[in-house]
């Protein structure tokens, strides 16, 4: 039997969604962006699953980006100008980025390429001591198409960004760190514990908070500052008026944990 290229599980709040292709070191394919797309949108309409982890099958890989036997075969039948292999992707991504659901990318090894711009959808990145990082695109006549010069500068600043893709080269774990492409890093046998742990508990926090914190800090590059402070506060207003909110209060007066409801 061939096994799914996208697993799902869950432990307790935290849905964990895993690459299943360590054979192809986690590449995707439509298939897996298919099933991958079909999982956030299962993961959406639960809400039991307060905080999300992506990761990846084995050691040896998160992901490295497309399966190029996959890409080859678009054109096989000679030239071609629609690109639906990356317009498939370009979807799945969008839909990880707006997934009113903390995404938490646990990095395992290599992440290179569309497999890095893959990590980049998510909230925050997590990654194994052994981990490396790059864009190596321009080294085979390419470029990154699938987000990545749009979302790593606004990590980690445009000549940062400007200098991994133009060299291609692979950067270590703590240099990511360094540079703010993660934000922690653990020994890789520490990985999914350390993930699961900061899921968990980012899973305790009101998930009307966490959904509006993230509409409004994935749109404070995008919009003028003001409309930015205006969104903030359409946020804040609905927030402060829920169900969660007033729970939250009375737990803290009462010195005991909250129970959020998500209302």
């Amino acid at each position: 039997m061939v096994a799914d290229p996208v697993l799902f599980a869950q432990d307790g709040r935290v849905g964990i969604l895993t690459l299943n292709r360590p054979e192809a070191l986690n590449a995707m394919t439509p298939e897996l962006l298919d099933l991958l797309d079909a999982y956030l949108t299962q993961i959406e309409a639960d809400a039991g699953i307060r905080a999300v982890i992506l990761t990846g099958s084995g050691e040896k890989a998160f992901c490295v980006g497309a399966d190029l036997k996959a890409r080859q075969q678009e054109f096989a039948g000679g030239e071609v100008s629609a690109d639906p292999f990356a317009e498939r992707v370009r979807r799945v991504f969008a839909h990880i980025e707006r997934l009113p659901r903390p995404v938490i990318a646990a990095i395992n090894g290599f992440c290179l390429g569309g497999g890095l711009e893959l990590a980049l959808t998510a909230d925050l990145r997590v990654a194994a001591a052994e981990a490396r990082f790059g864009f190596p695109e321009a080294k085979v006549g390419s470029m990154p198409g699938a987000g990545g010069t749009q979302r790593l500068p606004r990590l980690v600043g445009p000549a940062r960004a400007k200098e991994l893709m133009f060299l291609g080269d692979h950067v270590d774990a703590e240099t990511a760190l360094r540079l703010g492409l993660v934000n922690r890093v653990v020994p890789r046998a520490e990985l999914p514990g350390a993930t699961l742990e900061l899921a968990r508990t980012i899973g305790q926090r009101a998930p009307l908070s966490l959904a509006a914190i993230k509409v409004a800090i994935n749109s404070a590059l995008d919009v003028p500052l003001a409309e930015g402070l205006a969104l903030e506060q359409e946020q804040f207003a609905a927030v402060r008026t829920s169900e969660d909110r007033k729970e939250g209060i009375a737990a803290f007066l009462e010195k005991r944990e909250p129970q959020f409801a998500g209302r």
